[in-house]
């Protein structure tokens, strides 16, 4: 009998010594990044609202399984057939059914008081003090800083990782697929008001340690707010699959002082002064060149090649397209072709930018051309 009671215990505690010596060598092998397999507070007050009542539910659900265990264990230990205990014939206890409804109600209204005020709050949009208009697009993010006086402020981020690193021809950095070449910009202790929409697809914003997490669904405009009390780098990723390059495009939120910000947000506005001033200007060959090589390798490359020899989009080297009438190819790149990978890019970059991109193309890859397209080109065919 003691045997058997013996090996009785050792099957219900293999199991628990088994997980709790997991997680110990787990902790061992993470060092000071324990909350690696939990969840983290993160640098908001909501995320830490939401952390504390993830972590006032796991303790309910612990207590609750160890009660529910324990006398599970203890009834089948003290109560077997090998000790003589003969089972009770009763049919129905009314006290019991009473409990078993009342306790479960009570902890549930526990659970339900917490749970109600933390979604009301993630849910109060009210007292933002700014407004951020963030559009996905395949694959990439564009971020709109509203301004009352209609002086916004707007820009897309890109993928900035090597793509020596994406083809495994270079080592991979620390934060690979997780840089951009223009992060989003907030000031600390300020909410932040984001809507949230797409241009194509379902895409979904997500920065975890912001506590945000909101879908881009094309032709409606989902609402979601942070307020960061740390200055730090804040990285994420679309967290909805968009399509073949989903993994490739990150979100990285820079949270700065606000005397930083407001400097940041200067540059922005002299930055597109400037454009403004270079729509009504005409550039040399070589200008063009040198701006649209680096217009080329920022949104292009990825599918027509490094050489533009073409792979996910069709060549440029030696294209019908890139060799033939001007006003096809600004076509092209203007509205994109519907039904197939090549994106409307008329919104995506300025004239200038499309002016440079399209002169490169048709003088590059050994297609000399000789062409120039000057952002007044542009801005003509766009209005037809």
């Amino acid at each position: 009998m003691l045997l058997k009671a013996n090996r009785l215990r050792e099957l219900a505690l293999g199991p628990v010594l088994m997980l709790l010596s997991l997680a110990s060598a787990g902790a061992a092998a993470a060092g000071d990044k324990v909350n690696q397999v939990n969840m983290a507070p993160g640098a908001t007050e909501i995320g830490q609202s939401i952390y504390d009542l993830h972590m006032l539910i796991f303790w309910i659900c612990v207590i609750i399984g160890a009660l529910v265990f324990g006398v599970m264990f203890y009834s089948i230990y003290y109560h077997r057939k090998s000790r003589g205990v003969t089972p009770s014939t009763f049919h129905e206890s009314t006290k019991v059914e009473i409990a078993w409804t009342v306790v479960p109600f009570l902890i549930l209204i526990g659970m339900a008081v917490p749970a109600t005020s933390t979604l009301l709050d993630i849910y109060d949009f009210d007292d933002a003090e700014m407004d951020v208009l963030i559009t996905g697009y395949q694959w990439k993010w564009k971020y709109e800083y509203l301004d009352e006086n209609g002086e916004n402020v707007s820009f897309f981020s890109n993928l900035r990782t090597p793509q020596g690193e994406i083809y495994n021809t270079a080592e991979k950095g620390e934060h690979y697929l997780l840089e951009v070449d223009e992060p989003l910009v907030i000031p600390v202790d300020t909410k932040v008001r984001f809507l949230v929409t797409a241009n194509d697809v379902i895409h979904s914003w997500w920065v975890p340690e912001l506590a945000v997490k909101k879908d881009a669904i094309p032709g409606f405009i989902n609402e979601t707010w942070t307020k960061a009390s740390v200055e730090g780098i804040y990285r994420g990723q679309c967290a909805e699959l968009c399509g073949k390059d989903h993994g490739f495009m990150p979100v990285v939120v820079n949270v700065v002082s606000k005397d930083e910000y407001a400097g940041w947000l200067e540059t922005k506005k002299a930055e597109a002064a400037e454009i403004r001033e270079l729509m009504a200007q005409t550039f040399t060959l070589d200008e063009l060149m040198t701006r649209g090589k680096a217009v080329y390798e920022r949104n292009c490359l990825a599918c027509h090649g490094a050489n533009g020899e073409g792979g996910v989009g069709t060549a440029i080297a030696g294209s019908a397209i890139a060799m033939g009438d001007v006003s096809g190819h600004l076509e092209i790149g203007i509205n994109g072709v519907p039904g197939s990978a090549m994106q409307a890019f008329g919104g995506q970059i300025n004239d200038v930018e499309m002016a440079a991109v399209i002169t490169y193309q048709r003088n590059a890859f050994g297609n000399n051309m000789g062409d120039l397209v000057q952002p007044i080109d542009v801005y003509n065919h766009k209005k037809g």
